[in-house]
């Protein structure tokens, strides 16, 4: 029900507006000539105070206002796939056909394409027993049947979650259809298209949470074996400029195990969005060797962009990622960064006057990150599939300072936190995660599936990160002091460290055996640098000097072989291990002999 009303006041990107009190809150509405797209934040009284997404540069005082009588929604079927969007579901590649680099306000184009026609093939089991008269209810997540949206995605078609009951009286035949057409319709008078509206700012309904006991593997060692996370967790990457937040996210994206990637760009630079949009359509799928857009999805808000629909980007992509989560596929979100969308939130409410919280950010800043976070989560759907979303948000805290609000309000509602160290980046150690201040609590329920990799995988992780621990607090000593002073007990940690850092932590995304690594290439690893510190430890007790240990030559090779080994030629990691052992056993009983003699 369309509702008009007038601009009262404009205050940049909010508007208020006479005439709608008797519109919904959050409903999308158009204002001005040009139909400037905004949404109902608060109503008060007859007055509708509105946030649009769009330039309103020329907008005047007067000028109408119309409720279109529905919340802001996405348009979900089969298409999405390789698609690039704005905030608002617009294709930016589309808009830039039609009006060139710089959109004008009011500039309007489908989400997908409204022509194109996609070859239905209905459920098998469900036409069989509509052709028999066997009654089926409507209920939502009944697979109707399914198109082939790319190579590598198969979109179901399903019973929306909204549907209001009722028994299949219709299902299409087998052919090709426009997302517009019915897939199928109910005895209720329900029509089912085969794109479904929803809105952005509403979670999808499921049967049921899991347990996050599956990791998400990234084939980055410091995330999967120090500081895992699972499908369907949360996890925040922060860091000042330049350490690598992007990179991360980069890598994450082509190498983890999820089957669908949502990308959003929210407020970030110009520069960097055009990095992704234009790298990620030529990096090849390393599963099926095709390229990576056939399964990503990319939301580009840049920062020059309007800020409300910053705002709004992550719900939207969040929403698209729900949308693929119901029909059993896995799924990845990169949100870079929530920071810039915090920043949207604090602007938007300034100009609706509202009082401020800590350094300027809305009261209701943790609320709207509790919103976002909890949306994750691995599910059993509606219908009975498992799916997952899992999301990671790059924070940008002003200067790095991590104990500024959207951080400290981020780890209340993550449970993996990847901080990026500034000493590292320019080191150009790569990943910049620290060790010291990172952490996930995820480890210990997806202890199981990393032991049935290895079942040593908890005990060297923990053998190493207090390894690391005591090579920090003998840093701040060899500071003072320099390394010479120190027993060769203790230089044996530092040269034990350093290997874990060079031969395991940092990892080399252009090397073409190293930019991805296999879970058990990680822990056996992990395993032969711990193996040598214990018996080269066994070799000092006997009265072998650091200098002696280090004459094998054993550090060298235990750094090198996270890129001289492939991931499929673990048989070289034994042959390597038998050698050290070799090495190190002849070395401490040489010493042994002298002790007895």
């Amino acid at each position: 029900m369309l509702i008009e009303g007038k601009v009262r006041r404009i205050s940049g990107p909010i508007i208020r507006a006479t005439g709608l009190g008797g519109a919904g809150l959050f409903d999308v509405v158009e204002v001005g000539e040009k139909r400037i797209i905004g949404e109902i934040v608060r109503l008060e009284g007859d007055e509708a105070i509105i946030q649009v997404y769009e330039d309103n540069t020329g907008l005047k005082v007067g000028a109408p206002a119309r409720s279109t009588g529905r919340p802001l929604s996405a348009l979900l079927g089969p298409g999405l796939m390789g698609t690039i969007y704005d905030g608002i579901q617009r294709p930016l590649e589309l808009l830039y056909a039609q009006s060139g680099a710089f959109m004008t306000p009011g500039e309007r184009g489908d989400p997908l394409d409204m022509a194109q026609k996609w070859h239905f093939v209905p459920d098998a089991g469900l036409a069989e027993k509509l052709v028999s008269g066997e009654k089926i209810p409507a209920v939502p997540g009944l697979v109707l049947g399914t198109v082939k949206e790319t190579e590598s995605i198969t979109c179901k078609i399903m019973v929306p979650p909204n549907v209001k009951g009722g028994e299949i009286t219709m299902l299409a035949v087998e052919g090709d259809y426009t997302v517009l057409e019915n897939a199928a319709k109910t005895s209720l008078g329900e029509e089912i298209p085969i794109a479904q509206w929803w809105p952005v700012r509403l979670p999808r309904p499921n049967a049921e949470r899991l347990s996050p006991d599956q990791p998400l593997v990234t084939g980055e060692r410091v995330i999967d074996v120090f500081f895992p996370l699972s499908r369907g967790g949360a996890a925040a990457i922060p860091g000042g400029f330049g350490t690598g937040k992007t990179m991360t996210q980069h890598a994450i994206a082509k190498w983890c195990d999820a089957d669908v990637i949502i990308y959003i760009g929210c407020g970030e630079r110009g520069n960097e969005m055009t990095d992704v949009l234009t790298e990620f359509p030529e990096l090849q799928d390393p599963r099926t060797g095709r390229t990576l857009m056939e399964r990503t999805l990319l939301i580009a808000n840049t920062s020059n962009m309007p800020v409300a629909a910053r705002e709004v980007s992550i719900y939207t992509g969040v929403t698209l990622a729900e949308f693929y989560r119901d029909m059993g596929f896995h799924v990845a979100i990169m949100a870079d960064s929530t920071s810039r969308w915090a920043e949207a939130l604090r602007e938007l409410s300034g100009r609706m006057e509202e009082m401020p919280a800590e350094e300027g950010f809305p009261a209701y800043l943790p609320t709207r990150l509790a919103e976002f976070y909890e949306r994750a989560g691995r599910v059993r759907t509606l219908s009975g599939a498992e799916g997952s979303v899992s999301i990671i948000g790059a924070v940008s805290p002003p200067g790095g300072d991590f104990s500024e609000p959207v951080t400290q309000h981020t780890k209340r509602f993550i449970r993996c936190f990847w901080a990026l160290d500034r000493d590292l980046a320019n080191a150009r150690h790569y990943p910049a995660i620290s060790w010291t201040d990172s952490y996930s609590e995820y480890a210990e329920e997806v202890q199981p599936w990393w032991e049935r990799v290895n079942p040593r995988w908890a005990e060297v992780r923990r053998q190493c990160l207090d390894l690391l621990k005591r090579e920090q607090r003998l840093a701040e000593i060899v500071r003072l002091i320099g390394p010479d002073a120190l027993p060769d007990e203790q230089k044996l940690i530092l040269v034990t460290s350093e290997i874990i850092k060079d031969g395991f932590l940092q990892q080399n995304s252009f090397d073409k055996v190293d930019m991805y690594c296999v879970p058990d290439k990680q822990v056996r690893l992990l395993e032969l640098i711990m193996e040598f510190h214990e018996s080269s430890y066994i070799c000092i007790k006997q009265g072998a000097p650091i200098s002696k240990i280090l004459s094998l030559g054993l550090k060298e090779g235990l750094s090198r072989l996270k890129s001289t080994v492939k991931n499929d030629a673990l048989v070289e990691l034994d042959r390597f291990g038998a050698k050290m052992r070799s090495s190190l056993e002849e070395l401490e009983r040489s010493y042994r002999t002298r002790e007895v003699l």
